[in-house]
């Protein structure tokens, strides 16, 4: 078993969907993923590439700025500039992917959306490496309100 990565961020632009010579659908796009806080706070960039079925969903639904989850294999690849530095890059291969974004929050409409709307997950769009991208989409869930009873002082820890 190799290893896995599990990547929060933002789409920095718009998908680009292609097809290789044997008629197989890619997409490729870069994932912006913050670490640190405040001063420390740093910006890391992965470049994310998806197949087949779950390539044509990402492309048809992820755009600049969309909220997603990237889960997938890491692939380190080796090139030369064209300065003729030999460098590397970390790439993501894609098995499933998940909105965290709505279709409203990154057309850019300016309105702020309510609390009650933000709480339920979005749309699971994976295709997960073996099932072949037909995984059902997850249904909403409503987040439970937690209100304090008072009871935090009984426990004993």
């Amino acid at each position: 078993m190799g290893a896995k990565i599990h990547a929060i961020g933002n789409a920095v632009r718009d998908c680009e969907l292609s097809e290789t010579s044997s008629g197989v659908q890619v997409c490729r796009f870069t994932l912006a993923v913050n670490r640190g806080y405040g001063e420390n706070r740093v910006t890391d960039f992965f470049n994310v590439t998806a197949w087949k079925k779950l390539a044509e969903n990402v492309a048809r639904y992820v755009r600049k700025g969309s909220k997603i989850c990237v889960y997938g294999e890491p692939q380190i690849r080796k090139y030369t500039d064209n300065n003729g530095v030999e460098r590397q890059a970390f790439d993501i291969q894609a098995f499933d992917v998940e909105f965290l974004s709505t279709k409203q929050d990154t057309e850019g409409n300016g309105e702020q959306r309510s609390q009650q709307q933000h709480s339920a997950p979005q749309s699971y769009i994976g295709g997960g490496k073996g099932n072949g991208g037909n995984r059902p989409p997850r249904k909403p869930v409503q987040m439970e309100v937690f209100e304090d009873d008072g009871t935090d002082d009984l426990i004993p820890f």
